[in-house]
């Protein structure tokens, strides 16, 4: 088993068919979901799935924690989208990886993370903080 960071296939196709909004305000709702060493998460991933999510713990609850997002821009030629750091408090974890899906539409898969090794937080807060937001470093981009 094994947590591969990317860019979902399925989204790739997605944007060019169908609705994903991230349009801060007005857009669908996106969703972090945290996974265990034993998830398979890759490329290749098309939904979020409840298999080897970890456990629920302080304000962490099976599905994840909703996504704020920022609407996309631009920097130079390249497209972007980033999200604000997102935290579960009081909440003992140990991931290995988190899917970013929308769950506005069906739970669709945007974006697997890999964190490079199990992350943990123990009675404590467990943050993912996002890079920053421009054409080489942001966590959504198409150039």
């Amino acid at each position: 088993m094994a947590i591969t960071q990317a860019v979902c296939t399925s989204f790739k196709q997605e944007i060019l068919v169908e609705g994903h909004d991230f349009t801060a305000t007005t857009g669908d709702t996106f969703k972090i979901a945290l996974y265990t060493s034993s998830a398979t998460l890759s490329a290749s991933t098309t939904a979020y799935s409840s298999s080897n999510e970890v456990s629920n713990s302080g304000t962490y609850t099976a599905g994840g924690g909703n996504l704020t997002s920022v609407t996309p821009t631009t920097s130079g030629t390249t497209a972007i989208c980033d999200f604000a750091d997102a935290s579960f408090t009081s909440a003992t974890i140990t991931a290995r990886g988190a899917l970013i899906y929308n769950s506005s539409n069906s739970n669709k898969a945007v974006c697997v993370l890999d964190f490079g090794g199990d992350k943990t937080s123990t009675s404590g807060t467990f943050t993912i903080q996002f890079p920053t937001a421009d054409a080489s470093d942001a966590i959504l981009r198409l150039a």
